[in-house]
């Protein structure tokens, strides 16, 4: 039994990280090499933003721009660029023209005499295997490859988080040495 619940809470804190991974913002230091719109087939809806349901009739594919990059140790990077709206997660982008604008103008080739390098603020995971990108939120240039983003709104947030888990985790120990105690006291009352 002691195996199962630590299995049991060993997938819950799994899943509960991976969510904050997917969701909470990252920021990639990047060389932007091209801009693109292409159509897309939702083979997995659930890692796109708004995605059509069967049940509206919406099409199953849409037009979605694309940022092609490379990192500093020439890994290509590409990220899809749509809005999120009022969905999940609650970043609520609407400009998605303006931002393939931005990133557009901030292309810079690998020949050039000094690369440009941005800052990519997005959520979302890579997998070539799923054929799946994560979404750029915004474009800011910065000095070279080597800046580094403190994120500031993470720290806050994971620590707020982590107390507010500490304070349920511990009112529930109290609560629990309570009960145990009452029962004690009930078993024993009339040995005295």
């Amino acid at each position: 039994m002691v195996y199962v619940k630590w299995v049991f809470w060993g997938v819950f804190w799994t899943i509960v990280l991976a969510f904050l991974h997917y969701t909470l913002p990252q920021h990639d230091i990047v060389r932007i090499t091209d801009t693109y719109e292409t159509r897309e087939d939702f083979d997995y809806p659930f890692f796109w933003a708004n995605p059509p349901s069967a049940e509206t009739g919406a099409p199953t594919n849409r037009d979605v721009f694309f940022i092609q990059t490379f990192r500093a140790d020439n890994e290509p990077m590409i990220y899809r660029n749509e809005d999120t709206g009022w969905g999940w997660p609650p970043y609520f982008k609407f400009d998605t023209a303006n931002l393939q604008a931005e990133a557009s103008d901030l292309v810079s080739t690998r020949s050039a005499s000094v690369a440009q390098w941005v800052s990519i603020r997005h959520y979302g995971w890579r997998s070539e295997f799923l054929s799946i990108y994560p979404n750029a939120i915004s474009v800011k240039p910065v000095a070279g490859p080597d800046v580094r983003i403190i994120p500031w709104f993470n720290i806050i947030l994971l620590t707020l988080l982590a107390a507010f888990a500490w304070g349920i985790w511990a009112r529930w120990r109290k609560f629990r040495a309570r009960r145990e105690r009452r029962h004690v006291d009930e078993f024993t009352e009339g040995w005295g």
